[in-house]
């Protein structure tokens, strides 16, 4: 049974190899994205300050180009997702901000990370089908970050040299800056 536990975390390198593009939609496809579903909606049901909105296969430890995002990012549930098969960034556009983001793959480290406010995104449905998403704002980010999964990418990358962009989430549900020296720079599970 996939659950939260599935969900992989640094310092595993799964995470920073690249992804294979799927060739064929096929059952096992179906399934991954099944299983991706339930690890998020468990993970969910277990982080009271926290919401899922995307996944890509590799944190359940599949190397495939595959992402789930949920549909509605402003309730926690009853959650729904959408499968993009194959993503890819065609155009980056809009100007360049900075926010929070965090990752299932990276416990307890959030960051202020740079991405373009607006990206073109071509895919593949399930059902093999071709379709194209002009995304802006939070939609944006979250597809810019979860591509970037699929290439050994993490967020933290971004934002590797900028010592004052790493953060922890308290008990509370508050970010609280980290101290890069001490917490970030020689810290054997990030890096």
């Amino acid at each position: 049974m996939v659950d939260k536990d599935s969900i992989i975390t640094l310092p595993n390198n799964h995470l920073r190899q690249t992804s294979k593009k799927v060739t064929d939609l096929t059952d096992e496809v179906r399934q991954i994205v099944a299983d991706m579903e339930a690890a998020v909606s468990d993970w969910d049901n277990s982080r009271p300050h926290e919401v899922t909105v995307a996944l890509a296969a590799v944190q359940i430890d599949k190397l495939y180009q595959i992402v789930i995002v949920r549909d509605e990012f402003d309730h926690k549930s009853p959650a729904s997702y959408g499968a993009l098969i194959n993503p890819e960034i065609t155009k980056y556009e809009g100007v360049i901000e900075t926010d929070y983001e965090g990752c299932l793959s990276i416990k307890y480290i959030y960051g202020l990370v740079p991405r373009y406010s607006k990206v073109r995104i071509k895919a593949l449905n399930l059902e093999g089908k071709e379709f194209r998403i002009r995304a802006e704002g939070f939609l944006a980010r979250v597809l810019q970050h979860e591509i970037d999964h699929l290439k050994g990418k993490l967020f933290i990358d971004h934002i590797k040299k900028k010592h004052q962009a790493f953060y922890k989430l308290t008990d509370k549900g508050d970010l609280e800056q980290l101290n890069y020296e001490k917490d970030v720079k020689n810290n054997s599970i990030l890096w």
